[in-house]
This record gives C-alpha cells, sequence and structure tokens, in this order.
C-alpha cells in the first residue's frame, strides 16, 4: 500500500478561489444542481480516483485520475480545484463508509470477535483500507508522541485521539476511532482478543490485508487469505 500524505490545511486556502467562481464550495461540494452531464462526469471522476488512489497511492497525480475517468485534466480541476481537495473528498468518504460498517458489525453480532471480524473482513472486502486517511494511518505515532500527559498513563499501544494538534475538522476519523475502540474493548473485555492489540492494529490490519492486484479473483482471495493469517494474530490464546 502507498499512501501519501496531503496538505489538508492548504486544500481550502488553494481552492477557495477557483470553488467561488465555479459556484462550488472550498471542499469541493456546489450550492447549485449540476446538469445531467455535469453529474455524469463527476460520477466517473470520483470513481476514477477511488481506483486510482487505491491502486497508486493519494500521491498519483491528477491526470491519472482524468486518464482512468475518460476526461480532460481540466474537467477534474474545474470541480476540484486542487488536487488536495479531490483527497479530502475521497478520504471522507471511505472513513465514513468505514464508520457505518463498524456500527452495522455493533449492532449486528452479538459476539464480541463475530462483531471485529465481521467488521474486518466487511472493510478488507471493500477495499476501503487502501484509502484510509493519512491522519488515521498515522495514530501509531500519535500514541506516543501527540497525547496528553495525563492519557500516558493508559496501557501501551491504547488510542484516546486526544492530542496537542487536534482539529475540529478531521473528516471523520475520531468518530471512526471511537467506534473501531468500541469493537476493540468489548473484544479484549470478553477475553477473545490479546491484550496489546491497539485501534491502530486493528486499522493496519485493514490497510493491510487489502491489497491491489490486477486480477480482480486473485486480489478477493489473497485479500481473504492474508486476513485470515492477520485475525489468528489478534487473537487471545489461552495461558
Amino acid at each position: 500500500m502507498h499512501v501519501q500524505d496531503s496538505r489538508w490545511s492548504s486544500a481550502v486556502a488553494s481552492g477557495a478561489t477557483m470553488s467561488a467562481a465555479s459556484g462550488g464550495r472550498p471542499d469541493g461540494t456546489r450550492t447549485t444542481p449540476l446538469r445531467v452531464d455535469a453529474q455524469r462526469n463527476l460520477e466517473h471522476v470520483l470513481r476514477a480516483a477511488r481506483e486510482v488512489f487505491g491502486e497508486l497511492g493519494y500521491g498519483a497525480p491528477m491526470e491519472d485520475v482524468a486518464r482512468r475517468a475518460r476526461v480532460g485534466v481540466g474537467t477534474v480541476y474545474r470541480r476540484f480545484p486542487s488536487k488536495d481537495v479531490l483527497v479530502r473528498r475521497i478520504a471522507e468518504e471511505e472513513t465514513s463508509r468505514l464508520t457505518e460498517q463498524a456500527r452495522a458489525a455493533l449492532g449486528q453480532e452479538d459476539e464480541p470477535w463475530s462483531a471485529l471480524s465481521r467488521f474486518l473482513r466487511t472493510s478488507v472486502a471493500s477495499g476501503a483500507g487502501r484509502l484510509l486517511p493519512p491522519q488515521v494511518l498515522r495514530v501509531g505515532v500519535a500514541e506516543e508522541r501527540g497525547l496528553l500527559p495525563q492519557q500516558r498513563t493508559q496501557p501501551a499501544g491504547e488510542l484516546r485521539l486526544v492530542s496537542e494538534e487536534r482539529r475540529e475538522d478531521d473528516g471523520g476519523a475520531a468518530e471512526l476511532l471511537d467506534v473501531v475502540g468500541q469493537l476493540v474493548e468489548r473484544a479484549r473485555a470478553a477475553g477473545e482478543l490479546r491484550t496489546d492489540v491497539s485501534v491502530s492494529d486493528v486499522l493496519l490490519v485493514i490497510a493491510t490485508a487489502a491489497p491491489s492486484l490486477p486480477d480482480a479473483a486473485q486480489q478477493a482471495a489473497a485479500s481473504a487469505r492474508l486476513l485470515d493469517i492477520l485475525l489468528e494474530g489478534l487473537r487471545s490464546r489461552p495461558a
């Protein structure tokens, strides 16, 4: 997986003027309805962006997205005035999708391990792990360097995502971490999850177990096999 950090804060600044001129907001959303052809182009661009960023990481150029969408790169920039705006849109959508998958597992599975494993299998199968935003994948660093002093009394690996640099606009990352945290705590309390496994470990499994392979059947088989191995590694063992 190749995930590159994007300058999230620069997206609004660099895109505000162009976005306003095109009748949209700085985050790439519009205040007026799109024409049918414009809506179709938008859907093509978003689909292409998910595919390209999923295969190559967020460092992939906009030209690759335009080529995959079969539109001119100018069409992409008219809708998303900077690459950062497009990256934020895709990352937020995938974060929201993962959050809903975690909520569904919490609400529909009574057994803690079944809930956690269902979330992991659903998330890996959807390919969302390849599009996790950088601020979520950096939680391992935040746990050691970014937590407030009173939180360092928590067990090693615990994630609370209350850092000195936390921003209100986190693209839904805090909500995702909170719901996944509930899955982790339930499985740990039931004695079915290793005590040293953290929320960041679970997210790393999602990112790692979703390889991008040219053959869809091969990719699905490889993901399922890898996830089976990783799930065994997460489970607690009798003393």
